[in-house]
């Protein structure tokens, strides 16, 4: 990774989207024991899908499984990563939705964990499903960080720096494999690990290192001045802020803090920052405990998810002129999904 360019690191993110498609619900019968299911299926999900916004899709899901296996579905709300990836390792919640990194770390506690289903692409095929991790700074801060008619990562060294946590894919892995991809041609740099990245001082990497919990409170550091660049993806914000200029997701877009944005952003309308890198990583999964649910609920499921019904429920894939704010966006359905295709973001953790 040390010597990968820019380009080298989005390829190979994406080198495994057709990899491991075949995961299907007959599998899990060669795979898992029988198990007992619990009386109450529980789910948990991670801080940035937690908020108050996404509540809609949260009971629109439940009500999916509900339907699927006559079991009440009870929310796991969390305000750490960790707990979210905890719960499901050890079981305490048998789904979640996760991110790939959070992912990655609950199957290596727990290799019963697997993903069941992810979010497809605008296609409708894994091929382009993604979203950016993005490096922000504030607007009227982006004349430090070009280079020529575009952007570089030059003058990120001694900033502040925002993570989201250290277990977020696009709020920590991929940005900080990114820093260490440009910034281990140098010399002074040729060693940087991203150990390296996770506290700031004097002599450091960064000058300061803050790790927001939530990408919405990472871009809330950034726009309240307490860091200089902040990690932050374009899914979890969307819904409170719209593109101003540019090209979406591309170095050099600027957004706004719209009128009616939501906690914590409501007092931070108008306020703009402007991308100066973007990386698009693949879809986080809906991830089971196989040892939680029994073979028979897990391809209930599993059924119900990558149904069409599921597919045209406009509160879990929301229409891009719909009001509603949530975590998936038409035309998207879900697809099952295998363990390998998420070898990639284990690789950045190396």
């Amino acid at each position: 990774m040390k010597k990968a360019t820019s380009f080298a690191l989005f390829a190979i993110l994406m080198s495994s989207f057709l990899v491991g498609c075949g995961f299907t619900t007959s599998s899990l019968s060669n795979t898992y024991a029988e198990v007992k299911d619990p009386g109450t299926i529980t789910m948990a999900w991670l801080p940035n899908s937690s908020v108050d916004e996404c509540k809609e899709t949260r009971l629109a899901i439940d009500a999916v499984i509900e339907k699927a296996t006559g079991k009440k579905v009870e929310d796991n709300l969390t305000t750490d990563y960790a707990i979210a990836v905890e719960a499901l390792a050890s079981g305490k919640a048998q789904l979640a939705l996760l991110g790939g990194q959070s992912y990655v770390e609950a199957h290596g506690k727990n290799n019963k964990v697997v993903p069941l289903v992810v979010n497809s692409g605008a296609s409708g095929t894994l091929v382009d499903a993604v979203y950016y991790s993005r490096m922000l700074v504030k607007k009227g801060n982006e004349d430090q960080y070009k280079s020529g008619s575009g952007f570089a990562l030059d003058n990120i060294v001694g900033k502040k720096m925002s993570f989201v946590s250290t277990s977020s894919t696009s709020g920590f892995i991929v940005p900080s494999a990114a820093i260490i991809s440009f910034f281990s041609k140098q010399d002074k740099w040729n060693n940087l690990k991203s150990e390296d990245l996770l506290e700031g001082d004097s002599g450091k990497f960064f000058s300061q290192v803050i790790f927001g919990g939530s990408h919405q409170l990472s871009l809330v550091n950034l726009l309240t001045d307490k860091a200089d660049i902040a990690a932050v993806n374009n899914v979890d914000v969307a819904s409170n802020v719209e593109l101003s200029s540019g090209k979406d997701n591309y170095p050099g877009a600027v957004y706004t803090v719209r009128k009616d944005a939501a906690d914590p952003f409501t007092k931070l309308a108008g306020a703009q920052y402007i991308v100066i890198k973007s990386i698009p990583v693949m879809n986080g999964p809906i991830a089971v405990n196989t040892a939680a649910l029994s073979q028979k609920t897990i391809e209930a499921i599993t059924k119900a998810f990558t149904s069409d019904s599921t597919a045209k429920n406009l509160s879990i894939f929301i229409p891009s002129d719909s009001k509603t704010k949530g975590l998936f966006f038409a035309p998207q359905h879900f697809l099952t999904i295998d363990d390998v295709w998420y070898q990639p973001i284990r690789d950045l953790s190396k």
